[in-house]
């Protein structure tokens, strides 16, 4: 004898396995499209577009980076353009490079400094 207490509403029945598996299946994809498009937010897949108006798809051509590039210091600046070793250092010139020199910094106060500022008897 069943009672109609015993009795599962038709509502709360156990749902098809179909219908769960189109449901994972729906998640697994709305998730993979999700990371694919924050990826291409995120320039994560930029390296795989080619940019236009760059056939190898970098924004600035770099001919020091290429494999046929000379050597550096084997060519030398033309002659006007050449620093004169023998030129004389103004006094102006010689004062802007020198080292600045003082007390070193340092995380403790020198002894005396606190009871000056607060006006503490000493």
């Amino acid at each position: 004898m069943t009672s109609a207490k015993n009795k599962t509403p038709a509502r709360f029945a156990p749902r098809s396995s179909t219908r769960r598996t189109a449901a994972i299946a729906a998640t697994a994809i709305g998730g993979v499209a999700a990371g694919v498009a924050a990826a291409l937010k995120l320039g994560w897949l930029d390296r795989f577009f080619a940019h236009p108006g760059d056939a190898a798809g970098a924004e600035h051509a770099a001919p020091d980076l290429a494999a046929d590039a000379p050597t550096p210091g084997t060519t030398r600046a033309p002659e006007a353009f050449r620093p004169d070793p023998t030129a004389p250092v103004s006094e102006a010139e010689r004062e802007a490079l020198r080292p600045a020199t003082g007390t070193a910094p340092t995380l403790s106060a020198t002894a005396g400094e606190m009871a000056n500022q607060t006006g503490a008897p000493a």
